[in-house]
């Protein structure tokens, strides 16, 4: 099979990156290993994490289209009060992490709504579901990627002019033979305050299997999952509780920090202000990340409001699933799903509720607005990548409030595009608590998306030069689909020039050739004067 650009990835980088490319003329196949396209927002069932002024500038043209598509698919297609539709940002489910949640079914609909005209034309193929396996690499080119069905076990290559990696972990990085860093790296290397003395490649931010449950009558208790004692036993030593628990540290403070669960506490929907910038909103754990809020509806559409749960007591870092034998990673997410499930079966046999009794026997799984027949999300939530060795590496001194305080992050000549999240790190597989540092507003420099030497591939998600650090605030949703798109527009350019990503980002007039197609399609390149937080 033969095209234009071969996308291998179908989460928010590689969807936006295949839309940029098909809507510059150019054919495209999409490749995804699971059922939705869509990644972090769809599969791993993950609420977009934003910042405060999402609604007023700080992401590209394309992904305030997407947001906006979302909140009119629930206009036209669900039973809104008047007040609920009268909203001008609507939050259909009115939770705190961020200004629009919502369910990832609806995302699917708008990705494939947006991807219609080109399966239609022809100048897209979606291929689902399959993986990566292998590659064809002729000296600093890709020349194909061979994927695998996972259905038929059939193995299968596609030749690309140009090929974008778009895949969770940067599977492309180590099956091409690109350089690329993994874990933490060594404060000696990066000149990184939050970064550990010696350099541990196995040290990756944990994974988690998010999963969504409401709470309505009956009892609707899991069956005892297999390795529950083992997981209701584990009590790290920074947790100050044990992990099935409401408990976790504060990842500001690092102080164990006592969650409430109040399952439909009758809330004032329409009055929940989601900015992060001014409080952490995970207190109350059923509201944070609340994805259907029952009073937005007309009375009786849906019986209970309907949570996230991605929460701390679900984060796996028993050990790293990247650049472990196959069998290790399998052993290991089949743990993290056993972790998850006992999350579940704590929550409904035995956590404290506020009358003094035990356990919330009327959580119910909602593993049908998740599309998965085990109840939990499709696809594991991973935090962190395999990462290109880039012309440009952005190390934890560019963006921290702490070191560039007033005089905001560094900014870039070669800029691409614009983001904003704390340095946020979960608990990590070598033992690290949270590390949470302040960020300033930032740019995402073309330098980190070209790779040092191969000359047709290109990342377009969490696998740019960042570092392990850095990679703790470019790893969120608007920032992931600016890359993509940003993978879309230089692969698309490459092919219609003829100059390799490299020659673009050494020569300053191509780059400002770049820059301009960017801002004709809507990418911002500079923030206006606003917080660090």
């Amino acid at each position: 099979m033969r095209s234009d650009i071969l996308v291998v990835g179908g989460g928010l980088g590689g969807v936006a990156a295949a839309l940029t490319a098909l809507r510059r003329g150019h054919a495209v196949v999409l490749t995804e290993e699971y059922a939705w396209l869509g990644g972090q927002l769809t599969s791993q069932a993950v609420p977009p994490d934003e910042h405060p002024w999402i609604e007023m500038f700080g992401a590209t043209r394309t992904y305030l289209d997407l947001r906006d598509r979302i909140r009119g698919y629930y206009r036209a297609n669900y039973p809104l009060t008047d007040a609920a539709r009268a909203q001008r940002y609507l939050n259909p489910g009115a939770g705190w992490v961020s200004k629009l949640c919502h369910e990832p079914r609806v995302a699917v609909a708008v990705i494939e709504e947006l991807l219609a005209p080109w399966r239609t034309s022809g100048a897209l193929r979606v291929l689902q579901p399959v993986r990566p396996v292998g590659a064809d690499v002729d000296g600093d080119r890709v020349r194909a990627v061979t994927l695998r069905d996972l259905r038929t076990g059939a193995e299968f290559a596609v030749a690309a002019s140009y090929v974008i990696d778009a895949t969770e972990t940067g599977e492309l990085l180590p099956l091409t033979g690109t350089e690329y860093s993994v874990g933490a790296e060594a404060q000696s290397e990066t000149g990184e305050p939050s970064a550990p003395a010696i350099a541990n490649p196995e040290n990756i931010q944990a994974l988690s299997y998010c999963f969504a449950v409401d709470h309505v009558d009956g009892d609707h208790a899991i069956d005892r999952p297999e390795q529950y004692e083992h997981w209701r036993s584990v009590q790290p030593d920074f947790w100050g509780s044990p992990l099935l628990s409401f408990s976790a540290p504060n990842p500001r403070t690092l102080e164990p920090l006592p969650r409430v669960f109040d399952p439909n506490p009758g809330d004032d929907v329409l009055a929940v202000d989601a900015d992060q910038s001014k409080q952490g909103g995970d207190v109350n754990l059923w509201t944070f990340r609340r994805i259907v809020a029952r009073e937005m509806f007309e009375p009786g559409h849906v019986a209970s409001d309907v949570t996230l749960v991605n929460w701390p007591s679900i984060d796996y870092f028993e050990g790293p699933v990247i650049d472990v034998p196959e069998d290790v990673a399998a052993a290991r997410l089949a743990d993290a799903k056993q972790l998850s499930r006992s999350m579940l079966y704590w929550m409904q046999t035995e956590a404290p509720r506020s009358d003094g009794g035990t356990g919330f026997p009327g959580l119910r799984l909602r593993g049908d607005l998740l599309g998965s027949a085990d109840g939990l999300a499709q696809a594991p939530y991973h935090r962190e990548s395999r990462r290109i060795v880039a012309r440009t590496r952005i190390a934890e001194q560019d963006v921290s409030y702490a070191v560039r305080g007033d005089a905001g992050a560094r900014r870039y000549d070669d800029v691409v595009g614009i983001g904003m999240y704390r340095i946020d790190l979960h608990p990590s597989t070598g033992g690290d608590n949270y590390i949470d540092v302040a960020s300033s507003p930032f740019q995402i420099p073309l330098g980190a998306l070209v790779p040092v030497r191969l000359r047709n591939l290109l990342p377009a998600c969490k696998n740019i030069g960042t570092t392990h650090i850095t990679n703790g605030c470019y790893r969120l949703h608007p920032v992931e689909w600016n890359i993509g798109e940003v993978a879309g527009h230089l692969a698309a350019r490459g092919i219609e020039s003829g100059h390799a990503p490299q020659q673009i980002h050494a020569d300053e007039r191509l780059t400002h050739d770049l820059q301009r197609d960017l801002e004709r399609a809507g990418i911002q390149l500079a923030w206006p004067q606003v917080r660090a937080y």
